[in-house]
C-alpha cells in the first residue's frame, strides 16, 4: 500500500477506528498508553518537533 493509499484509508476511517488502528501499532511497538513522563504536559508544537527530530535519526526510534 503507498503512501496515499495509507492515507485515503484512515481518512475514510471513523475516529474510533483511528484510535483502535493507532493504540494496536503502540502495542506492537511496546508503548503503553500514558508511558510518557509523569506530571508533564505537552503541547502539540513540542511534540511535532519531537517527532520531525526523530524522524531524523531512525535509529533513536528501534528498541534495542
Amino acid at each position: 500500500m503507498n503512501k496515499e493509499e495509507r492515507i485515503k484509508l484512515f481518512k475514510s476511517m471513523s475516529s474510533i477506528e483511528r484510535q483502535e488502528l493507532i493504540f494496536s501499532k503502540m502495542k506492537a511497538r511496546g508503548i503503553e498508553i500514558g508511558s510518557g513522563v509523569p506530571n508533564r504536559k505537552y503541547d502539540s508544537k513540542e511534540v511535532y518537533e519531537l517527532i520531525r527530530i526523530l524522524n531524523c535519526f531512525p535509529e533513536l526510534r528501534e528498541k534495542k
